[in-house]
């Protein structure tokens, strides 16, 4: 018996039987950055398993293609390997005995494979083999819904951006208005980080290996079986991975990459970077679309389940913990490049949940800020009334430049500063605290502390950003 938060009596053995020892894979309860898109069911139980058998069946038909194997065995293998003839769950506990889920998905095979054809499923590999690049399938077909979000985003951005190139803004630095900027520039600055997490992703993508190396990474099992097809050259072991490749329609590898994990650091790392690119967007809009700043809203906020005035930036939020949680998987996969051996115990075995559980919170994040991007609305009234706090102020750093060539630098830092004391006194706008200058009395005082003239080049570099495709 323990007591609740209410001070109630709570009998937890009233809840002994009410949850069953297996309920269902998860549900993505604790997780709605990702649950619901489309990188979640291209990393889900069913489109794993998919892809090992996608990896075995190709295995078959590269054999097949030099010889290696009847064409018959091929479409036999390949016609078994459908993910809803197998159950997950049982694969994934049976699985427990041997390390990992291949071994007795091999069995599985087998026999869903007539006699004659069984020789020839997982003929020469290793499990590594086969996990390794179904995991990299599953990248490749990942990263490829995260581009098009990107892409997305991306778009949305431009027209953003082109929209509102000489919309004027405060520009912060350490959380202080600075200078003023345009919305135009800081929306191509998010949408360069999208390019860029586009370019690196694609980049990667674009080298995920497939791998197949037998036992240890010698292809030596390979080998002895064209041996024993009395294809005895050592290049015909080579030949198998080339085929394998073309099969699996994945990149070719320099060698067996059983202990030398570069394709799955560099998915990491460009992973991260996106999950990092796409926060710095989420936590800007956070910034602006703070009740007292009001500058951009997300156009379907989220409500509250005590406060029904609120319309919370969900979108923003999810991406912003996306960007959180994302390093901290991409420090573990890192951490696995130390492997031991030509085949390391630990930590590839370190490396499979987590890479799942990355892919599909960078695609949840892609998602998110794709929608978000999409349905954002700009407040460039707000903007202005924001920019006015500081009684012109925010242009102090345009006025030094102006003042310093008439007066000297030394002069125009004293003159603005005394003016700025003025004016956070309560004494006015900044073109008033030095309309008593004598020798500022021919200057424009008013136009050269407004904003407006201020963004030029902004809106210049803003277009120059907008050309890159």
């Amino acid at each position: 018996m323990s007591v609740d938060h209410d001070g109630d009596d709570v009998d937890h053995e009233a809840h002994d039987g009410a949850f069953p020892s297996y309920d269902e894979p998860d549900a993505g309860l604790l997780d709605p950055v990702r649950v619901g898109s489309a990188a979640e069911a291209a990393t889900g139980e069913t489109a794993v398993l998919q892809a090992l058998l996608d990896a075995e069946a190709a295995l078959t038909r590269a054999q097949a293609a030099l010889g290696l194997a009847p064409a018959a065995a091929a479409r036999a293998v390949t016609e078994a390997a459908r993910a809803d003839r197998f159950d997950a769950r049982e694969l994934a506990l049976r699985g427990r005995d041997g390390g990992n889920p291949v071994i007795p998905l091999v069995t599985a095979l087998t026999a869903a494979v007539p006699d004659a054809h069984a020789p020839y499923v997982h003929r020469g590999a290793t499990s590594q083999d086969i996990l390794d690049t179904a995991l990299m399938l599953v990248a490749h077909r990942t990263t490829g819904l995260v581009v098009a979000d990107l892409e997305a985003a991306a778009g949305a951005l431009a027209r953003m951006a082109g929209e509102h190139r000489d919309t004027p803004v405060a520009g912060r630095t350490l959380t202080q208005h600075a200078v003023p900027t345009t919305f135009g520039l800081k929306a191509a600055g998010w949408r360069s980080l999208a390019l860029d997490a586009r370019d690196r992703l694609l980049a990667v993508r674009g080298t995920l290996p497939a791998q197949l190396g037998g036992a240890a990474g010698t292809l030596a099992a390979f080998q002895a079986d064209a041996q024993a097809m009395d294809a005895a050259s050592p290049a015909d072991a080579l030949r198998l991975l080339d085929a394998y490749v073309r099969e699996v329609a994945l990149a070719a590898p320099e060698l067996p990459w059983h202990g030398l994990r570069t394709p799955v650091a560099d998915l990491a790392g460009a992973l991260a970077f996106t999950a990092g690119a796409l926060g710095k967007l989420a936590a800007d809009v956070l910034l602006l679309s703070r009740t007292e700043v009001g500058e951009v809203s997300e156009g379907t906020g989220g409500g509250s389940s005590a406060m029904p005035h609120k319309a919370n930036p969900v979108r923003a939020t999810l991406v912003a913990a996306a960007a959180r949680r994302a390093p901290g998987l991409a420090a573990v996969l890192y951490g696995c490049v130390a492997a031991v051996d030509e085949r390391p115990a630990g930590a590839w075995h370190a490396e499979w949940e987590t890479l799942r559980d990355l892919l599909r919170l960078v695609g949840g994040a892609a998602r998110g800020a794709a929608e978000l991007v999409a349905g954002l609305d700009v407040h460039p009234a707000r903007m202005r009334t924001n920019l006015d706090l500081t009684n012109g102020m925010v242009v102090s750093e345009r006025l030094a430049v102006v003042l310093a060539a008439r007066l000297g630098r030394s002069r125009a830092r004293q003159l603005l500063a005394e003016a700025a004391r003025t004016v956070r006194a309560g004494g006015g706008g900044l073109a008033d605290a030095l309309a008593g200058e004598p020798a500022l009395t021919d200057l424009d005082l008013v136009s050269l502390a407004d904003p407006t003239g201020y963004t030029g080049a902004a809106a210049a570099l803003t277009d120059r950003a907008l050309r890159r495709r």
